[in-house]
């Protein structure tokens, strides 16, 4: 038994109800009403005759309904001590003054009391022992009054026509069921809906912590989207600027050689010098112009492309050729998956790593030759994939360590596409960067956290 009424109050749950703002002064608003409601009552009783029976004088009948208002003043500041002083407020008054204690009004007054009791508690396992304590109370008060007190002969007064009754039972056993069922329907029809109430209220917190915890990680992955668009963004911005400087250094050296001996070379040199630098600051901009739009006003990925792909890798090899430095680029597409299948996320990820692989080659390589070959396949689960794989014969350059950043976005922007990639020296001579990465054709990734 104490089981289910552990359950049926919550006695586990150490949830506590928070009181709302201003409670008190709408609790002792309501104790003055139901106080007035009362006096009216009482007088429009005394008016009818229907109190020419009590025997109590005017006053104490006022002091009976005065003395329990206070109650409802603190019924959720102290709901459990309401519940019990409307309990036993109705077991004393009942029993020295049952018709002023039987108004409408004052069992009102009880009833919010219960309900009060049962909707407020904080402790929940007290409240399983008041609610038996109180339930016991009324029992034995009912049977004391029945048996001892002047409740039987007023049942006998209020079934005087004994002779005409046609019902299955007696009259008497029959009015003493009928308070009995009326006062289990009325005080269990509290206890039932303060229960209603505070789990009501308890679904509402619920609800609230989940609003509250889901806008958390809302801005939680704002600021982390923020984060790594801000990141993908330096790696472009590294890339663009290390490809360019490098562009420009190998050419404004090939200038110095031939200045003298071949103006017509030295000045296509300065051309390409040209046309590097005016590519470098229109890139630049475009990628600090994001940065400058803010967190969540930085526009969708494919809109801050800078428009290149696997169609601009054969330009981009040739811009780093010179007298002592070629390039070649082969193109082994698989049948039904040509190059202009691949989306331009993807391929724009593929043209930075031929370009970050290119400027390290020249920076950090004695090698006289690259080979870059773009394949595209499918994967043995029927993905299809795009790949980039540049060689060259050099050798490590002496007191040209760079800051492994570039590696470090290569191998990042793999990750974003799910894809895999081989970086390190070859055990023939040379090095080798080679990444490949998956796609679905007919989209440009918009759904990958990196989008390059």
């Amino acid at each position: 038994m104490w089981a289910r009424l552990n359950r049926l109050f919550d006695a586990e749950d150490p949830w506590i109800r928070p009181l709302p703002e201003n409670y008190l002064r709408a609790d002792a608003i309501l104790a003055l009403a139901v106080f007035a409601c009362s006096a009216v009552g009482v007088e429009i009783l005394r008016s009818t005759g229907a109190l020419a029976g009590e025997g109590s004088p005017v006053w104490a009948q006022y002091l009976a309904m005065a003395s329990v208002a206070p109650l409802l003043a603190v019924r959720r500041r102290f709901p459990l001590t309401t519940g019990l002083g409307a309990t036993a407020h109705l077991l004393v008054i009942g029993s020295i003054m049952p018709l002023v204690m039987g108004q409408v009004s004052q069992q009102v007054l009880y009833f919010v009391a219960v309900y009060s009791a049962v909707a407020w508690a904080r402790d929940r396992r007290a409240l399983v022992g008041v609610a038996v304590g109180i339930t016991a109370a009324l029992a034995v008060w009912m049977v004391w009054y029945v048996a001892l007190g002047s409740g039987l002969q007023q049942i006998l007064d209020a079934v005087e026509d004994v002779d005409h009754s046609s019902g299955l039972l007696p009259p008497v056993p029959a009015f003493l069921a009928y308070a009995v069922l009326i006062n289990v329907a009325y005080f269990g029809g509290a206890a039932a809906l303060g229960v209603s109430s505070w789990r009501g209220a308890r679904r509402r917190h619920e609800l609230a912590e989940q609003a509250r915890t889901i806008e958390h990680q809302s801005e939680a992955l704002r600021d982390s989207a923020v984060v790594e668009e801000r990141l993908r963004i330096a790696r472009e911005l590294h890339d663009v600027i290390a490809h360019h400087v490098a562009a420009i250094g190998v050419q404004a050296a090939a200038a110095r050689r031939v200045m003298d001996r071949d103006p017509d070379a030295a000045a296509g040199a300065l051309r390409t010098i040209e046309e590097s630098s005016r590519s470098a600051v229109a890139e630049m901009r475009s990628l600090l112009g994001a940065l400058r739009s803010g967190g969540p006003d930085i526009p969708p990925v494919g809109a801050r492309s800078s428009g290149h792909g696997l169609a601009d890798v054969a330009r981009l090899a040739a811009a780093h050729d010179t007298a002592g430095f070629s390039t070649t680029v082969t193109v082994a597409a698989a049948p039904g998956h040509p190059l202009e299948e691949v989306p331009a996320l993807v391929g724009l990820s593929l043209y930075r790593t031929v370009q970050e692989a290119l400027a390290n080659t020249r920076r950090h390589s004695t090698a006289h030759h690259a080979g870059i070959v773009l394949r595209t396949g499918e994967n043995p689960d029927r993905t299809p994939y795009a790949e980039v794989e540049v060689l060259d014969d050099g050798r490590p350059r002496t007191g040209t360590s760079g800051s492994g950043l570039g590696l470090l976005g290569m191998r990042e922007r793999v990750r974003s596409h799910g894809g895999e990639c081989e970086i390190g020296p070859r055990v023939t001579g040379g090095y080798r960067v080679r990444v490949r990465l998956p796609y679905r054709p007919g989209t440009d990734h918009h759904g990958h956290g990196e989008g390059t």
